[in-house]
Formats: C-alpha cells, structure tokens, sequence
C-alpha cells in the first residue's frame, strides 16, 4: 500500500484494460502534437533555444507520470515560468548564451530540491499564503509582460529585452517605422487561426495548424530571404546527461527566483489538477505527493538538459478532453517528443519565430482575469486592492517583488483580520430561547443586567488587547446594573498561553466587581486547556454551559446552594 502511495502509477495500472489504452493513446497524442511547437514557444520566451522546449518535455513528463497523483496534468514548459526564469537568469547573463543555459539548468535544480523537500516535509500548506486574489493580480500582470514581450518578434524588430511593459511600448514605439510587414502579417494571420480554432473548438491542435502552414510558407516562398526571422537549424537526438555547474554566488541570486517558481508553479499545477480531479472520483489527489513528483521532475529533468516545469492549464484541458485515463497518456506524450527529437527536428528549421509568439500571445490571453477583478469590485473591496497593488507591482517594481508584494500584503491582511475579529453583541429574540447579533436583528431583547458577546476568531496574544478593550467598553455601556458576562466561545477555534492568562486576569477583575463570568459552547480541547492552566477550577464548573438560554436560566435560577444542575455543561459531555 505505502509503494502504491509513492508510485501512483501502479494504483491506476492494477485495472488498465485495451479501451483504456486506446483512450490514453489519443490524448497522449494529441497532448504532444500541441506540446512541440508550446515547447519550443516556450523556451524562446524563457531565453532559451528552442530544443530545450523539447528536452523539458521527456524526463520531467517521464517522472512524473510515475510519482504524480492526477491523471489529467500535463507537465511541461509553461509560459509563466518561463517568463520567470528569463527574469531571474537575464540578471547573471545574456539571452541565448552558454552561461545562460548552464544557470537556467541549474535553476530548474533548485525549484526541484525546494519542491521536493516540501513535499517530503508536507509543507505544501506553505501555499496558502498566496491568497487567490494576489495570484490573480500577478498572473494578469505577468500575462501581459509576457504578451508584449513578444512584439519585437511580431513586428521584426530588435527591441531590448525587459519585464517592464513601458520600456517594451516605449521601445516599439520608436521604432514602430521599422516595422517588418511580412513578419507582422504572419503573426496576426497566425494569432487570428489561432483564436479562430480555439473559438471552433477543432478536434485539431491550433499550434500544429499555424505551425505546419508556417514552415510550408517559409520554404515555399523562401520567406527567410525576405527578411523573416526563422529557427534555423534545430539540433537533433535527445537530450545528454549534463550535471548542473555549482555556482554558490549564482545560486544565491537564484534562490528568490527559485522559490518564486517552486511557489507559482505548484499553484498552477495543483490549481488545474484539483479542477480536473471533480470530474474523476476513481482516484485522490494528494497535494504533498504532487509536491514530491514535481521536485522529482525538475531535479532530474535538469540533469538532462531540462528548464523548470509544471503542469499547464491548456494542455491539461485538452488532456482531459481528450479521454486521458492514467498517467500513461503523459508517457506517450514524451514518447512522441522523443521521436520528434530523433527524426523530425529538420522540419523546424523554416518556422518563423513570429508564429511561436503568436502561440505563446494567444496561449496568456486567457491568464488576464478581468472577471475576478470585477467580482472582488461588488464582493471584496478590500481583496480587489491587495490584486490591484500585486498587479500593479508586477508591472512596475518587477516580477519577483509583485510576488512579495502581494505574499507581504496577504500576510499582513490575514494578521489585520485575526488581529480585529468580529464581535457581536447578542440579544434574545422575543419567544424563543435563541440569541442573535443586535445589530442584524432589531427586534432582540436586552437586560440590563445581563451582557452577552460572542468573539469570531482564535483568541491569541495577537488580538488580546482588541478583545479586552472591546469588553471594557461593552460593559462600560451597560454601567452598574451590570451583573453577568456571558461570553459566547463556539466561534473560538483555540487559545495559546497569553489568552489563558488574560482570562485570568479577567476573571479576578470581575470578582473586584461583582461580576459573575459565565463561559458558553467551548470546545473540548480548549476547555482541557483552561483545566489545565487552573482557570476552570478559579471560575468554577457550574459556570460553562452547552447553550446561551441554559446560562441565563441557570443565572436566573441560582438560589442559596440550590443550583439547576440540568442547564449546567459537565466535564465529561465533552
């Protein structure tokens, strides 16, 4: 059972039958058709020569078909991360070159360990504090970055590379005049087929369409005399084993980046494996496996000659649609890679690079979320800014300070609300024994003497002071009359240390007062807690109940040493 949880691939081999075969085939086909000419996109956008867009799409696909949970995702190069490692490696050394190459190879090591010890240590939770909204804000921005990083190959022009769209527009600008015509009618024609088959939704991969009618173009009309920028020669076989250099500076500069894509990557991957996954219940994903087989995939991906990768919406899309079963779709999809590497790398050499732009322009149009900037507009005014200034940070600071601005402003927003939680005052409402928040039920009743708060969060020493601060003056509203807190804790999810001694001292502030403090909804472990620490045995037993109405009647009731001990919650229900 433990070696099926490690190797995945043996639970969904245990009932592999002819038909599903045949279905895995076809998708698996299908993916890699779509996969070469997205690989080679990619890898142009990443920096990098195009081959390597096909050498990060056979080992790191091969490994995680044997560890990875999902049975959809297709692992490859994908635009985001590719745009991330031009950021990161453009800062050591110059576009195309062999240092270039050796530390984007190192970087794909680097994502691989980081990601692989999360998993190992379970830390995939460590995501969560990219919160939707600020992932959102950095995929528009990094979408757009990535769509005008591509103009200097759809208009023919030299342009400088930066992730700084006004240096880009600026840029173009200038030189707008200078604008190769073939070039910018091959890209537009190429982006209007593209969008036009996407909208048709044929059976057959758009990449492959414009990809195969470029190349045709290009040799028949000689197209590359005309000033039309082509791959050019694509070497062939696969790819070698090659260790990563060890630069200890490099890796230091790297490392941001690195995690950076570790974090961004897994997002997108587990993001479109869990959407996927709705639609299959014969299998689990599991979020710290996938983890494992990512890491896996990157680290050994990099000994052969393989850039950073995760799985891709696109891709994983049609993998699905494509009646993908099992893992073994992705092994064929490598397979197909593989055979392309060993046979068909010639036909690449006429392919205008203005086609691959159009590819990558068309495939981050979908990444700008206008929708969910409009939805957080009428929902959560407050999430709408924190997209806003990650979007925003991405454009203008830089990507990898975007990131950490938006990780920062997550943070710093989860700490605010935990911080200042809601309170409510409760009421009663006339002729039934239920309490509800004052200020959403006009019609619940209030004693003098008698008030009850209910506090919706963890209380901690991080909101201590706010709680306090707002009983004080809770009560200070209810002046002398006041007899009776009752604090309503079924909200409360835990205490730490600091929260028990506040009680405490709470507690000995009320008996100066005569104030009876009575506790309601606890769960279990927090009462072990305050057992514990004493507090339970200073306020007494007979002062935590299961219900508001049970406290009241309880306080109402209380005569001599006559107490009602029906309404009292004992130790032992819980």
């Amino acid at each position: 059972m433990r070696l099926k949880s490690r190797l995945p691939i043996l639970g969904a081999l245990e009932t592999y039958t002819r038909s599903i075969f045949k279905q895995d085939l076809i998708a698996g086909l299908t993916v890699g058709v779509m996969l070469v000419p997205q690989g080679m996109a990619y890898a142009m956008l990443a920096g990098l020569p195009p081959i390597y867009g096909l050498y990060a799409s056979v080992v790191p696909l091969l490994v995680y078909a044997v560890l990875g949970t999902s049975r959809q995702l297709a692992v490859g190069p994908v635009a985001m991360v590719s745009l991330l490692v031009a950021a990161g490696v453009g800062e050591l050394a110059s576009v195309g070159s062999e240092a270039y190459i050796g530390y984007a190879l190192l970087l794909a090591l680097m994502v691989g360990v980081i990601q692989f010890a999360m998993g190992l240590f379970r830390l995939g939770f460590l995501v969560n504090f990219l919160s939707h909204p600020v992932v959102s804000g950095f995929t528009s921005a990094a979408a757009l970055i990535i769509g005008f990083s591509q103009l200097k190959h759809l208009l023919g022009i030299d342009l400088a590379r930066s992730n700084f769209i006004f240096e880009v527009i600026s840029a173009a600008a200038e030189r707008i005049s200078e604008t190769h015509l073939p070039t910018l009618l091959i890209g537009a024609v190429s982006i209007g087929l593209l969008f036009l088959i996407k909208k048709k939704k044929w059976s057959i991969p758009g990449p492959l369409v414009v990809v195969t009618l470029g190349i045709s173009l290009a040799w028949g009309l000689q197209l590359a005399d005309a000033g039309v920028k082509i791959v050019g020669k694509v070497p062939g076989g696969l790819p070698a084993f090659n260790l990563p250099a060890f630069d200890w500076a490099a890796i230091q500069v790297l490392l941001p980046i690195a995690l950076t894509i570790s974090f961004i990557g897994f997002m997108e991957s587990i993001a479109v494996a869990k959407a996927i996954q709705k639609k299959h219940k014969n299998y689990k994903l599991e979020a710290n496996q996938e983890l494992i087989a990512l890491g896996a995939a990157n680290m050994l991906g990099s000994l052969f000659q393989a850039f950073p990768v995760t799985g891709g919406f696109s891709r994983t899309a049609v993998n699905d649609q494509a009646g993908a079963k099992t893992t073994l779709a992705t092994i064929l999809s490598a397979l197909l890679v593989v055979l392309t590497l060993l046979f068909l790398t010639p036909l690449f050499f006429f392919l205008p690079k203005a086609i691959l732009a159009a590819i990558i322009m068309v495939a981050v149009v979908g990444l700008i979320d206008w929708q969910e900037a409009l939805h957080l507009w009428k929902v959560d005014r407050t999430d709408f800014w924190m997209m806003l200034a990650t979007f925003a940070g991405t454009l203008f600071i830089g990507i990898e300070q975007g990131v950490l601005t938006g990780a920062l402003l997550s943070m710093g927003l989860l700490i605010f609300r935990t911080a200042r939680p809601h309170i409510a005052v409760l009421g009663k409402i006339p002729g039934h024994p239920h309490y509800r928040n004052v200020i959403r039920f006009e019609e619940v009743e209030q004693r003098p003497d008698i008030l009850i708060f209910r506090f919706d969060a963890r209380l901690y020493y991080v909101n201590l002071n706010y709680f306090r601060s707002n009983l004080d003056a809770l009560m200070d509203d209810k002046g002398d009359a006041l007899r009776l807190v009752i604090f309503d804790a079924s909200s409360v999810n835990g205490v730490d240390s600091s929260a028990v001694t506040e009680l405490l001292n709470l507690l000995e502030d009320f008996k100066k007062q005569n104030i009876s403090l009575y506790l309601v909804g606890l769960k279990g472990p927090i009462r072990d807690q305050l057992q514990k620490s004493g507090f339970t045995k200073n306020l007494g037993e007979d002062h935590f109940f299961l219900r508001i109405q049970h406290a009241v009647d309880f306080y109402d009731k209380k005569s001599g040493t006559k107490l009602q001990r029906e309404y009292v919650l004992q130790a032992d229900d819980l």
